[in-house]
């Protein structure tokens, strides 16, 4: 095949923390009429970006090309001709023989030469009865089925992804929390396997993967495109929307073009897809999403020029940035972005400080020579399914980001308070733990206070050093010392306070240096001669061999000294090395990590671009409405009711607003408009595309399992 280069070249062969995917069948497909390779069951997308295609499609409107964006089948920015059929490609598996066309405005669609690679067998319509229905299968969608099926209740639990566990799979890095209650020092996508062979044990819960719920009916019917093949009728008794969060969009000039895409699009084709799609990225936003999103991009051999945070102040853990830093990353506060361009993809970011008003100070812009700019400015929840369900008056309750944006630890407990809280309103007198509430307030808990460290004195005895200065919820520190040596301060008395070691009891076994999610953690003792040996964490490609010296970087990002390597050891438990460095005693209580990248990969460019005006920013990016055009359509009509933008199209795409509905209320008080005066937007009926077919088909039962009668209350062996 002769992009068989480009298949290779755009894969991320080796990682850190990520084992190879084994047993991939390799498959030939065409784009365009060029042979490409794919592997077979990857989504189209994964593999479109693999042989270096950055362009789906070509708007009607300007003929602007358009790229991935969300990659989690909620915007329409990915859509192609697939055999004859416009589909997105990121919720399309790839076949055999595909014949893939670009998606060029509204054009006439070619013939397929093999229809059936997509069309599959013909649609049937099939109906099951659940007592409660859980939409999505994140950590907070797992939590509340498997609490409901403790209970006695049935439980039919929905999710649009291929496997259980949500935004949890994407994850590569350890999470923070508590050990016994949250996995705490293990990685997202392991706690994703382990939630879902727990969950895959409930014979009271029935689990439909790759099956989005599309729309809720007033009769107390669910419709849900099962394995996206078939339309499934589901009658429940009450319903629990744990459907997570989707990216919010940012408005700047250019913000359309191929390269721009969200942080977590950006994790799925990197951690779950192994594509490379960037080879220098641009990260807005400094919450934990883009701080990790930076050591995602790191971890797969992707240089990242910067995170920008318009803010005064980092949105995401200390640790976290204090990370990326060591490892190279400035971020740069109060800044935001002035505008991309490129001819059909990213070239370039211009960036700028702000004012006390947010507004740009284009005497301080600069621009980065980048492919990629990473969106990570927030989340939207994905509520729509519980607004309908209370209106329509169903019991209904909602977890997770649905509910509240929070890490992921603190929405295992919110989806089993969630169960709780559906099992009451279907009449049951059930009581949560009274400790699941109080450990979700302090596991959703924003940073803390920022307290001074001391640094101890190196002697002959090991001891652990702390680079943990926030106080945020982790404690697995004090829970994997063999010799309990480590322990919470006990300054506010929850797990948000800062561990400390008692100062004796250490034997160096570097369980702690291991287990720690932000690598916070370093053990030292004294050598001879004013020398220490300090053991330092590592995670980013091949460690050093023993004998190279490496330049060790303090917790701030500052050069300290070049260290010789002694050792090296490997948690298998972690996937966390740990390297022992030979370091001056004036160094050994301040060294903590190693630079990741040259400084050349965040150098600006010497002249900064700045050809492009705010209001050429698209808003709406289905139907490419600037903000221009919707300022002017605002104050020229007296528009009060986001509906009212259909006139100028805003809204009436693919995507059904799921994109630009959250960025409309800005617009509208930007304007000096009151957001209490503004007319929500609504939804429409089918939240996702499904085929006519599908929903015409005749009622079918199902042909091997019958279906489930909803019971009245639960199973003895349940209460």
């Amino acid at each position: 095949m002769s992009h068989r280069g480009d298949f290779g070249v755009n894969r991320v062969s080796s990682h850190p923390i990520l084992d190879p995917i084994k047993g991939r069948k390799e498959l030939g497909f065409r784009f365009d009429g060029r042979e490409m390779v794919g592997y077979e069951g990857e989504m189209l997308s994964s593999a479109l970006i693999a042989n270096g295609v950055t362009c789906f499609s070509i708007h009607q409107k300007g003929s602007a090309p358009q790229g991935i964006f969300c990659a989690n089948g909620q915007c329409s920015q990915c859509s192609v001709i697939v055999d004859g059929r416009a589909l997105k490609s990121c919720a399309t598996p790839l076949a055999e023989g595909m014949d893939v066309y670009t998606l060029e405005g509204l054009p006439e669609l070619p013939v397929s030469p093999n229809p059936k690679s997509v069309s599959g067998p013909a649609p049937s319509q099939r109906r099951i009865s659940t007592d409660v229905l859980v939409v999505g299968g994140g950590p907070s969608g797992l939590g509340a089925a498997k609490e409901l099926a403790g209970l006695g209740y049935s439980v039919l639990i929905a999710d649009d992804k291929e496997r259980l566990g949500g935004k949890l799979l994407l994850q590569t890095h350890k999470f923070f929390g508590s050990e016994k209650d949250c996995y705490a020092g293990e990685r997202g996508f392991e706690i994703a396997w382990k939630l879902e062979a727990e969950l895959r044990k409930e014979p009271k819960v029935r689990i439909l993967t790759d099956s989005p719920v599309v729309g809720l009916y007033k009769d107390g019917k669910a419709g849900i495109f099962e394995g996206r093949s078939s339309y499934l009728v589901a009658d429940f008794r009450a319903i629990v929307v744990t459907a997570g969060a989707r990216e919010r969009s940012l408005i700047f000039p250019g913000n359309d073009l191929p390269g721009v895409f969200g942080a977590g699009a950006f994790q799925t084709l990197v951690n779950r897809d192994r594509v490379r799609p960037a080879r220098r990225v641009l990260i807005a936003g400094s919450g934990n999403v883009g701080l990790i999103a930076a050591y995602h991009a790191l971890q797969a051999g992707i240089e990242v020029a910067a995170v920008i945070e318009i803010a005064d102040r980092i949105g995401g853990y200390k640790v976290h940035a204090d990370k990326i830093r060591r490892m190279g990353v400035p971020i740069l506060l109060s800044t935001t972005v002035v505008s991309v361009e490129g001819d059909g993809r990213v070239e370039l970011a211009t960036v700028a400080s702000v004012d006390e008003g947010w507004r740009p100070l284009l005497d301080t812009a600069r621009s980065y020579a980048v492919d990629t700019v990473l969106v990570a400015a927030g989340l939207s929840p994905c509520d729509e399914l519980y607004r309908q369900a209370r209106a329509f008056g169903f019991p209904a309750v909602k977890a997770g980001d649905a509910d509240e944006i929070a890490e992921a630890s603190s929405a295992l407990f919110g989806g089993r308070l969630a169960a709780v809280e559906a099992a009451r309103l279907l009449g049951r007198d059930v009581e949560a733990a009274a400790s699941w509430a109080a450990k979700r307030e302090v596991l959703k808990s924003r940073p803390g206070a920022q307290l001074e460290r001391e640094r101890p004195e190196p002697g002959p005895d090991w001891q652990p050093v702390f680079f943990c200065s926030e106080e945020i919820p982790c404690d697995p520190c004090t829970t994997v010392c063999p010799t309990g040596s480590i322990r919470l301060s006990g300054r506010l008395g929850t797990m948000l306070d800062l561990p400390l070691y008692d100062g004796e009891g250490c034997k160096g076994c570097g369980a702690c240096v291991a287990a720690c999610p932000g690598l916070a953690i370093s053990l030292l003792r004294s050598l001879p001669g004013g020398y220490c040996e300090v053991v330092l964490p590592f995670e980013l490609g091949s460690p050093p061999e023993p004998g190279e010296r490496r330049l060790l970087i303090g917790q701030g990002g500052e050069e300290l000294e070049e260290a010789e390597l002694l050792k090296r050891t490997y948690s298998k438990r972690y996937r966390t090395w740990a390297l022992h460095f030979k370091v001056s005693s004036a160094n050994a209580t301040r060294a903590i990590g190693l630079r990741a990248q040259a400084p050349e990969a965040t150098r600006a460019l010497d002249a900064p671009s700045l050809g492009l005006a705010p209001d050429e920013a698209i808003v709406c990016r289905c139907e490419r409405v600037t903000l221009g055009e919707l300022k002017r359509f605002i104050e020229e009509s007296g528009a009060r009711d986001i509906n009212q933008l259909k006139v100028i199209r805003a809204g009436m795409g693919a995507c059904g607003s799921k994109t630009c509905g959250p960025l409309y209320e800005g617009i509208f008080r930007s304007l000096g408009i009151d957001s209490a005066r503004i007319a929500e937007g609504r939804p429409r009926p089918l939240s996702v595309e499904v085929p006519l077919g599908a929903l015409a088909s005749p009622r079918e039962p199902p042909s091997e399992e019958p279906s489930e009668e909803p019971s009245e209350e639960p199973s003895e062996e349940g209460r």
